[in-house]
């Protein structure tokens, strides 16, 4: 086999770079490049595709990384994981009004986002001259067409930079692009903390002029379709993608285990697949009560400072030496955590203290979950 030692391979007319079916590589667009996890809304740890009813003046996490909000009007809706994607796409997220605001005033604001570290972005150098220009693609389909909008935010929410898109025709995907100048000015954490955020708006009063910074207060651009003024209206997004430069490339696919292994550095489920599955060990410290030490499967980004629990106390059990098993008496509960295990209370009668023990789910689908989200 011979080998082919070059410095550079360039184009016929003598150019830099050559292009590989149609894709010129660069720098930017290689891969690493999409700066949003779950973009294409594969993981979905928390409702396996089931809907989250989504009423005023709440907010929390969907899909693996993807937050709602709902302000203080009086519109509802439903958002959830959807099979309904373009081509070359599995997933989507899908957004329906439940109960309209055709009204909206101050306060009133419908929107999904993600929050991307600090860590992530800091390469973007945004607060100082050096900052750098960033690109947002992503595909969407509306019942509803229109001009649509949202923004991209500071952590401290006082540095804003509204945006704006056109949707066509009804019930249709469309791909749509947003390149952004970056910011020269305001403070924007490179830490493990929010480093920015972009938001897409359904619906809110909070709107300020596209395409450029401003300090005042937006989380849209003016102009924007109203979605939630209209009944059962659904919105569609997927294939998210935001990256440095002028130019948007192709979504990057990451495998599965990879994108699998980003969401849970914010957020873990344990989830049983069988009626008896292990969750943890750990020792009994008196005759009723238990430490357990579940690893987390990746560092996460902070120590976890809850513990979500499903079912009742029947759902777990403790595996004593023998074996012998005894049906948990209450549901486990936080005890403390790190950044790569938590430490989990479990309840059982007639244990012998300091003897080392196994708990094990005793029910399909029984769950712990652990978050460190942004």
């Amino acid at each position: 086999m011979a080998d082919l030692n070059v410095n550079s391979i360039g184009d016929a007319s003598g150019g830099n770079t050559a292009t590989i079916n149609g894709y010129t590589p660069t720098l930017s667009n290689m891969a690493g490049r999409n700066r949003i996890i779950n973009g294409d809304m594969r993981i979905d740890q928390r409702n396996a595709g089931a809907a989250v009813s989504v009423t005023t003046a709440t907010s929390g996490y969907f899909l693996d990384r993807w937050f709602y909000y709902n302000g203080s009007g009086t519109g509802n809706f439903n958002v959830q994981q959807s099979s309904n994607a373009p081509a070359g796409f599995v997933n989507s997220t899908l957004f329906t009004v439940t109960a309209p605001d055709s009204s909206l005033s101050s306060g009133d604001y419908y929107l999904i986002s993600q929050k991307i570290e600090g860590t992530n972005v800091s390469d973007l150098a945004w607060g100082t001259v050096n900052a750098k220009t960033i690109t947002l693609s992503f595909w969407v389909k509306s019942s509803v067409a229109g001009t649509f909008g949202g923004v991209v935010r500071n952590d401290a929410n006082n540095r804003f930079y509204p945006f704006s898109y056109s949707i066509s025709n009804t019930d249709t995907w469309e791909y749509k692009t947003v390149t952004i100048a970056g910011d020269t000015t305001g403070t924007w954490l490179t830490t493990t903390e929010k480093g920015l955020e972009v938001i897409f708006s359904l619906g809110t009063d909070a709107v300020q002029s596209a395409d450029s910074w401003t300090a005042s207060v937006a989380l849209s651009a003016t102009g924007e379709t109203n979605l939630m003024a209209t009944n059962g209206a659904t919105f569609y997004i997927t294939g998210v993608q935001l990256e440095v430069g002028s130019v948007a490339t192709p979504f990057e696919n990451v495998d599965y285990s990879e994108m699998l292994s980003r969401c849970q550095r914010y957020y873990y489920r344990w989830v049983a697949t069988a009626s008896t599955v292990p969750i943890g060990v750990g020792y009994a410290y008196s005759t009723g009560s238990t430490l357990i030490l579940v690893p987390f499967p990746v560092p996460m980004r902070g120590r976890p400072a809850s513990l979500e629990t499903t079912g009742t106390a029947s759902d777990y059990r403790i595996v004593r030496a023998g074996p012998t098993v005894v049906t948990c008496s209450s549901t486990p509960s936080y005890s403390n955590s790190s950044l790569v295990n938590g430490q989990v209370l479990a309840s059982a009668p007639g244990l012998t203290a300091g003897e080392g023990l196994l708990l094990h789910s005793n029910a399909t689908g029984a769950f712990l979950g652990w978050s460190a989200e942004l």
